[in-house]
């Protein structure tokens, strides 16, 4: 069965996820200005997402050991990979593909 620190561990990782395709999209976007660059809804957002996921993360940790949420963090390396192909179009690469089969298999390995 699944632990209340086991979904809140869930949604972190795919709000890191989507915060880092947020930043992303932000970069890729040209700006009339430095300031504008830095102080703007999507960065601003972004940050705040990951001070959710910070809390999210420290709340986790009652109920879950460092190990393990180490292990479900790796799996943001997935969300970026699917976040990137929906949200900016991003081809997925055989080099992407086979790195992130990697990852799910040490997940999987760490499991046993």
């Amino acid at each position: 069965m699944i632990s209340i620190g086991q979904l809140y561990i869930m949604l972190a990782v795919i709000l890191t996820a989507f915060s880092q395709i947020l930043l992303k999209k932000s970069a890729n976007k040209k700006y009339t200005s430095f300031l504008r660059e830095y102080i703007n809804f999507r960065v601003i957002f972004s940050y705040g997402l990951f001070f959710i996921t910070m809390l999210l993360n420290t709340i986790s940790l009652k109920t879950i050991g460092l190990k393990d949420i180490q292990v479900y963090m790796a799996l943001s390396y997935l969300f970026v990979l699917i976040f990137s192909r929906i949200m900016l179009g991003e081809k997925i690469t055989k080099r992407k593909l086979i790195g992130n089969i990697i990852i799910v298999f040490g997940i999987i390995v760490f499991n046993l």
